[in-house]
């Protein structure tokens, strides 16, 4: 496991010694699907690069545009609660196949989609954070937001984030 957790920290590492363009913040394709609309989407250069400037921790969601469960994880997004907290993270979305380099550098447990990695603005997946499905520990319920938004909740406490009280922002506001 050593070994996995340097290949992750070297490719997060490499992610930020892109150059500067990489701090344009870019949504990925599909964020749209995936309620991009409230959701504030990156891709993976511009949100890791984002994630070590603010030392805001990230979620990192795997999918697959032919993946029928993704299809159904993408409605947890949409709830109101998800929304909310995930202007607390890094929200970055990543396809799968499109993105076959960065999926098999942040594959801690295999390569399977969907797949939610919650990690720290220095690289590290959590082991802390992490679905009830020991085979498949970052696949989360994908029929309704209970898990994630309760895991979204406990990286308050595993990252030390202060809860942000404030009524959630119009739709679109403050994205870029």
């Amino acid at each position: 496991m050593s070994g996995m957790l340097r290949s992750i920290v070297c490719v997060f590492c490499l992610l930020l010694a892109v150059p500067s363009t990489a701090a344009l913040a870019r949504t990925p394709n599909h964020a749209d699907e995936w309620n991009g609309a409230e959701i504030n989407w990156r891709d993976a250069r511009s949100g890791i690069y984002e994630a070590s400037q603010t030392g805001r921790p990230v979620i990192m969601v795997f999918h697959a545009t032919w993946c029928s469960v993704c299809k159904r994880f993408r409605e947890v997004f949409k709830d109101p609660g998800i929304v909310a907290e995930s202007r607390d993270f890094v929200m970055i979305l990543v396809d799968a196949d499109a993105e076959k380099e960065m999926n098999g550098a942040f594959s801690p447990d295999g390569s399977y989609v969907p797949r939610t990695l919650f990690i720290d603005s220095d690289g590290n997946v959590s082991d802390k954070l992490v679905g009830s499905d020991p085979q498949y520990p970052h696949s989360l319920a994908v029929d309704k937001p209970d898990e994630l938004l309760a895991l979204m909740k406990k990286a308050h406490g595993v990252y030390d984030m202060p809860h942000k009280e404030s009524a959630p922002a119009a739709s679109g506001e403050g994205r870029t």
